[in-house]
């Protein structure tokens, strides 16, 4: 089995005793180039690019991303121009590992076996599909396996996982995207009462990185965690803190070198 890039960053990040970073943006907005510039920004710092697609209906979102969704599809935002937003960063040789956040329905309509294709042709490194069971997989993972370890499809599991989540990471890639709230995605730090427990649960089974996200804002958020996360992934304040910044790339940049500065100093304490 080869390392994806996914896992090549990860595997680094443990040698060194060190927390992943993940930012959450949604491709097109305000438009393609500056979403570009925003992945470009973070390079070397921020460990994974969660790169949403927008879609019409993304009902594991709240209204912060739903909202971010709208805009850059009335900007004319999708999937060709995102995979074409690939094209042109990987041709200016960026390393940064990426992966399309979006909804199943997208790709059953692109075809399965020609997504597969073009992702591994561009240089997209994971796929996260919240819509998709794990019982619905088994197509999606065979048109990627076409194409080696190029592309591999995260895993998420829920607090309602429960007695499935041994099943769902039993050949997991990547990192597990533990959904640490009830609900859609930007709901603050209201965490499932059992979330440490949970986590633990997730860890002790689980042969690979597991990420936190839903709901968090800060470092501090995710300190109660710390014994059993491998990082962070912050999706609605980013798109919030971008737009008080009027999108700025620099801004993208300090915050997620500010963060995983606090996230490893509390993680260590």
């Amino acid at each position: 089995m080869t390392e994806n890039r996914i896992e090549a960053r990860m595997r680094e990040l443990n040698d060194k005793n060190k927390k992943a970073f993940i930012t959450y943006i949604t491709a097109g907005l305000p438009d393609m180039k500056t979403t570009k510039e925003i992945i470009k920004a973070q390079e070397g710092i921020t460990d994974v690019i969660e790169l949403g697609i927008p879609f019409s209906d993304p009902t594991a979102d709240g209204p912060v991303i739903q909202q971010a969704s709208f805009e850059a599809l009335q900007a004319g935002a999708s999937l060709d121009k995102t995979f074409k937003l690939m094209e042109e960063l990987r041709g200016e040789g960026s390393k940064q590992p990426i992966v399309f956040m979006m909804y199943y329905n997208t790709i059953l309509n692109y075809g399965l076996k020609a997504f597969a294709d073009r992702c591994a042709e561009l240089g997209v490194d994971g796929l996260i599909v919240p819509d998709l069971p794990y019982e619905e997989q088994d197509g999606l993972k065979g048109a990627l396996a076409g194409n080696g370890d190029a592309t591999i499809l995260i895993q998420l599991v829920s607090p309602v996982s429960a007695d499935r989540i041994e099943k769902i990471l039993a050949d997991a890639r990547g990192f597990v995207y533990c959904v640490s709230a009830m609900g859609v995605t930007g709901q603050g730090g209201t965490y499932h009462k059992d979330v440490v427990e949970y986590l633990k649960t997730v860890k002790s089974v689980s042969k690979i990185p597991v990420m936190m996200g839903f709901g968090i804002r800060t470092a501090d958020d995710v300190k109660p965690m710390k014994e059993y996360i491998d990082g962070a992934i912050v999706g609605t304040h980013f798109i919030n803190l971008m737009r008080e910044a009027d999108f700025d790339p620099i801004a993208a940049r300090d915050y997620a070198s500010a963060f995983k500065e606090e996230l490893n100093a509390a993680i260590h304490k």
